[in-house]
């Protein structure tokens, strides 16, 4: 039994849907299937009945629409053959359903990439691999791919995931999103995820995602308290109540290293005399860690009888600027940020630069200052991989120092001219 392909619209001076067709003479029907894909007529060899491969009305997705129509020709044929071999009739209904199973039809209309998309998303959460923050990053990649489409004017499938896709989204993210190296990493890395989740579940077979490179990740100077400020900040008497709250969790953070997240898991039935229980939020394969208390986190606890007074992240990252603000902590310190090849360098005020994640960077800065493993170490944050955990390592400028009059000031002597 033959098939065709052909324009809806071959006279139009715009995109037009591709048909996927076939003629069932027992049923004296022709049966024509809509395959998704569009092209202008003026990049489609009307003798080929295909888009045009090379020369220069060569359409730039024209590979991964190729791809995409051999799909259907093949299946096509597949299920041809099999109806033969089993003595059955072959029917346009017949050949409409494995389509319709293999495509994913969509409802009239609507877009197949967000479709699979919300699919990819429902059936994560739905199986409970996905923490909070992780559901949060993925909703936040559906907006962004939206305001791409938007912005630049490019209508997303799954044949067009090729490198113009690739080099037009980095340039979207990183000039006007303004994104930096690392922000992209993760994003780009969490979009192949989707791939290849869809090309895993037949809504595609364009790989070519596969090849979209990363810009390499950077470690980014950040701010670590030291021991001094840690007791500056104890120490400190605020005539404000709601800073004192916000001052206490920022230190129970900085001696458990807890992210800010866990914190609502304590409870008095998951401490004993010397260790917090605590099982993994973000990943249920990871063992219980057990953190040990110390004469700072035992005060804090007793002070509230063991309910910290947490208050939205948002709200916490607002408020703990204005503790160090109120401790004077008005010095300027440097900001670099990377942006593709480019070092980005801004001047900040000290307690601009403070977050809730500043607690944990502190924990394990001090840890790593005092010589204690990174196995150790990892066995109380929660982390499995030693490269993110030493990127929280900010090594200051008096430790520098210390480390280079040890070697040189005492070790090495000179005569001096």
């Amino acid at each position: 039994m033959k098939y065709t392909f052909n324009l809806k619209e071959p006279k139009s001076e715009t995109e037009t849907l591709i048909l996927f067709s076939s003629y069932f003479k027992n049923e004296n029907r022709k049966f024509v299937y809509s395959t998704g894909e569009k092209i202008n007529p003026i990049n489609w060899d009307f003798e080929n009945r295909s888009p045009f491969t090379s020369g220069k009305n060569k359409d730039k997705f024209a590979q991964s629409i190729k791809l995409q129509l051999n799909r259907y020709s093949d299946l096509f044929l597949e299920t041809e053959s099999l109806y033969k071999r089993i003595n059955e009739a072959f029917t346009s209904k017949i050949i409409k359903k494995v389509l319709d199973e293999e495509f994913k039809k969509s409802p009239a209309g609507k877009n197949i990439f967000f479709d699979a998309y919300d699919e990819f998303t429902s059936e994560k959460i739905k199986m409970k691999v996905w923490s909070p923050s992780t559901i949060k990053r993925y909703q936040n990649i559906k907006n962004i791919l939206k305001n791409f489409e938007k912005a630049k004017k490019f209508t997303l499938t799954f044949s067009k995931i090729d490198t113009t896709f690739h080099s037009e989204f980095t340039s979207y993210c990183m000039d006007d999103l303004n994104h930096i190296n690392n922000t992209y990493a993760r994003n780009l890395g969490l979009f192949k995820t989707f791939m290849f989740w869809a090309k895993k579940n037949k809504y595609t077979y364009n790989d070519l995602f596969q090849e979209f490179k990363k810009v390499d990740r950077v470690i980014t100077n950040q701010i670590a308290l030291t021991i001094e400020d840690l007791n500056n900040l104890m120490q400190f008497e605020f005539e404000s109540n709601k800073l004192e709250k916000v001052r206490d969790v920022f230190c129970f953070a900085c001696v458990t290293g807890m992210r800010f997240g866990e914190l609502s898991l304590i409870s008095k039935s998951n401490i004993t005399d010397d260790f917090i229980i605590l099982k993994e939020e973000k990943d249920e394969t990871k063992e219980v860690r057990e953190i040990p208390l110390t004469s700072i986190s035992r005060f804090i606890l007793k002070k509230y009888d063991f309910k910290l007074p947490l208050i939205a992240n948002q709200k916490q990252n607002e408020y703990i600027k204005e503790v160090f603000k109120a401790m004077k902590y008005n010095n300027e310190v440097q900001k670099i940020t990377t942006k593709g090849k480019e070092n980005i360098k801004q001047d900040m005020l000290f307690y601009e630069r403070i977050s809730t994640h500043t607690a944990r960077r502190t924990f394990i800065t001090m840890m790593k200052r005092q010589g204690k493993s990174d196995k150790l170490i990892a066995s109380i944050t929660g982390h499995s991989d030693m490269k993110t955990l030493n990127q929280y390592y900010q090594v200051s400028e008096p430790e520098k120092k210390e480390a280079m009059d040890q070697v040189f000031n005492v070790e090495l002597k000179m005569k001096i001219v």
